[in-house]
């Protein structure tokens, strides 16, 4: 068939438009730059989260993901989808499209999750792309007063006395106060019994009335019964002292290193989401996180923001995933 040629002025001119258009799109293609991530966002951005309204998960990411959206031009909206320790809500997630208009919550729920082999619906590390490490919050080892323990010290000794007479609370097989104490009785070789709750507030309850003797907790469902002396804080299983508990040593101060268990939450893309996207994104956050008011919202309730690079997050997943896979394997928690 004969190409059927327009040599007219006109039909030139708008030859030549198309050709230049043409090479355009091409050298951006070269360059790696997707034309549609050039003025995203263009629709609101829905970000999933494994833990029901209310929580601290919920509550810090919608205070953050407030602040991107004025950064963004866009809202974020927030979709609560609990259940399966944040299992549901990662399965969605990793299933949804790669354009950046879906992202996910992950913590390190996901972690222990992985590395207990709990879920096989989705490999929370080939599946998601990181974002940005956004916010954690303390993990307090609180006793009964009555125990009359004033130090970790005191608490080994008195678990290597007697085996088995401790109990803790968790708030089910897998979940991070689990997981804490797995690994702090493989760092401290004590024998200590895990007692699994359907929550925390169940355990909070059992634990005034005397009935459970101690629990790695989230600092805000501890803050004010440790504040009026209804429990006691022996530790906080992390790196450095908290802001919040500045008078309540780490785990390593006490004598046990290498025992933190720090509970965190980043922002994730699905795995693909183009890289100029997945840095606006980490800039927005990291912007937001650094916010006075932000700042300000999040230390009410117990918690800490984070800010840095995709790079950063995900050199920090990576050495959670050996420590924690480390530690199921030593505990023989694997099913």
């Amino acid at each position: 068939m004969d190409m059927v040629m327009d040599k007219s002025p006109l039909g030139r001119s708008k030859t030549v438009r198309c050709f230049t258009a043409a090479i355009a799109m091409c050298m951006l293609a070269m360059a790696g730059t997707p034309l549609y991530a050039q003025d995203y966002p263009v629709r609101p951005i829905h970000l999933i989260v494994g833990f029901p309204p209310g929580s601290i998960a919920d509550v810090a990411t919608r205070v953050v993901g407030a602040k991107m959206s004025e950064k963004l031009g866009q809202p974020i909206v927030i979709e609560d989808r609990p259940g399966a320790g944040s299992g549901i809500a990662a399965a969605q997630a990793a299933r949804s499209p790669d354009d950046g208009y879906t992202l996910y919550l992950g913590s390190s729920a996901n972690v222990f999750e992985q590395a207990l082999q709990l879920n096989k619906n989705f490999d929370f590390y080939q599946d998601f792309a990181p974002i940005m490490l956004a916010v954690s919050t303390p993990n307090v080892l609180v006793v009964r007063p009555s125990l009359g323990f004033k130090s970790i010290s005191d608490l080994i000794s008195y678990a290597k006395v007697h085996p088995g007479k401790l109990s803790f609370a968790s708030a089910g097989f897998g979940s991070a106060a689990h997981l804490s104490l797995e690994l702090f009785k493989v760092a401290t070789k004590t024998d200590i019994v895990h007692v699994p709750y359907p929550g925390s507030p169940q355990i909070i309850t059992d634990m005034l009335a005397g009935r459970v003797d101690g629990f790695f907790a989230p600092g805000l469902a501890v803050r004010g019964h440790i504040d009026a002396g209804r429990l006691f804080p022996l530790a906080v299983a992390e790196p450095k002292r908290s802001i919040f508990f500045p008078d309540v040593p780490t785990l390593g101060e006490s004598g046990v290193p290498g025992a933190d268990a720090v509970l965190w939450f980043g922002l994730v893309a699905p795995k693909g989401t183009p890289q100029s996207v997945i840095d606006k994104l980490s800039e927005a956050a990291s912007a937001a996180t650094q916010a006075e008011d932000v700042i300000g919202s999040l230390k009410l309730q117990t918690v800490e923001p984070h800010h840095g690079s995709p790079a950063d997050f995900a050199a920090y997943i990576e050495q959670e995933h050996k420590r924690w896979t480390a530690v199921v394997e030593s505990a023989g928690l694997r099913q």
